[in-house]
């Protein structure tokens, strides 16, 4: 079950629900009664996305469509893509990226929807060996919006993945990654940011299996969410029989500033062989009264306190971003999104 078998069949007794652990948190099932008409073309102007001007080549999907991005053996890319939805329909989008041996791309992908509509993104990545992707993923759906994203990646010897997903929530918004790691001294990193108000819901969700030894996993999630919003955490390593050697390290914390917000969390390790170092930790808690304190003693207000103190918080996964322009950009979206 599927919100790609339920677009597609037209049946919403094919989305996932509560009943499928993966998606206990992020029920669809429950919440869509039934599917809107699909989403008409779209010719009009859709604007300047949060990266284009950082990118040599853009790539634009407005209600579903296909994408295929290419960099051959040796090559370098900087690709923007903007997954845009427009008007209240429902809709599927398709991109397959290959990096040839040694290529490199800086991927900077944007989600933008308009009120009432649902997508669905399917992302297939592949690595040549010593391939290097920095995935940047900026989702910021309008409120009413429902956004499924689903990436699958998968490696190859002495390859370099990293991923930084910063995202603001909808009435459900889902970032799924599916990673297959061959070890062989490959390198991944997956870290995340959310940042949640109103009734938003965000769902950060990843798999990692380390099928063959000598590979390194490093993951760092954090979020912040007050009033009614949800923040959703579910990431797995599974570290297959075989896998010896594998470094897998991977950190969840979440700061919740109301009495309503709610944060869920599932960090796990599927250990089946002997000679690895994995560990991983879990926190969610509220602001330091003391650090909040100190702060105001200084002469800031107290909602100017909060959002330093919350900006220092997430600054440690935006300070992980290779790409200084890139890092500049995430850094103003999240101080604007803490200020309000």
């Amino acid at each position: 079950m599927s919100l790609a078998s339920a677009i597609r069949d037209r049946d919403v007794a094919e989305l996932p629900g509560k009943r499928d652990e993966a998606w206990r948190w992020t029920d669809l099932r429950g919440l869509i009664r039934s599917l809107p008409d699909p989403s008409e073309a779209f010719n009009g102007d859709v604007g300047a996305g949060p990266f284009e001007a950082l990118s040599d080549d853009s790539r634009v999907l407005v209600n579903g469509g296909e994408a295929q991005i290419d960099v051959a053996a040796g090559g370098q890319a900087t690709v923007a893509l903007r997954l845009v939805s427009r008007g209240a329909g429902v809709h599927a989008a398709r991109v397959a990226i290959t990096l040839g041996e040694g290529a490199r791309l800086q991927l900077l992908e944007s989600y933008e929807s308009d009120a009432g509509s649902i997508a669905q993104t399917e992302i297939s990545i592949r690595l040549g060996e010593g391939g290097a992707v920095e995935r940047i993923v900026l989702a910021q759906d309008q409120p009413d919006a429902v956004s499924v994203s689903q990436a699958q990646v998968r490696l190859a010897p002495h390859a370099s993945f990293a991923q930084t997903i910063i995202a603001s929530g909808a009435r459900r918004q889902r970032i799924e990654t599916e990673v297959f790691h061959p070890g062989g001294h490959a390198t991944l990193r997956l870290d995340g940011i959310y940042l949640l108000a109103g009734k938003a819901h965000c769902d950060q969700t990843s798999v990692v299996t380390h099928e063959y030894a000598d590979g390194t996993t490093e993951q760092l999630t954090k979020g912040v969410v007050r009033d009614q919003a949800r923040g959703v955490f579910q990431g797995r390593i599974v570290v297959e029989e075989g896998a010896d050697r594998t470094d897998a390290r991977m950190g969840h914390h979440a700061l919740i500033l109301s009495d309503r917000a709610e944060v869920d969390a599932k960090p796990e390790l599927e250990i089946y062989a002997d000679d690895v170092a994995c560990a991983h930790g879990n926190t969610v808690g509220a602001l330091d009264e003391d650090a909040l304190f100190y702060a105001r003693q200084r002469g800031l207000s107290e909602a100017d306190a909060r959002a330093l103190l919350t900006q220092a918080f997430i600054g440690e996964v935006v300070d992980r971003i290779e790409h200084e322009a890139v890092r500049d950009v995430v850094r103003a979206w999240v101080g604007d999104r803490l200020r309000v």
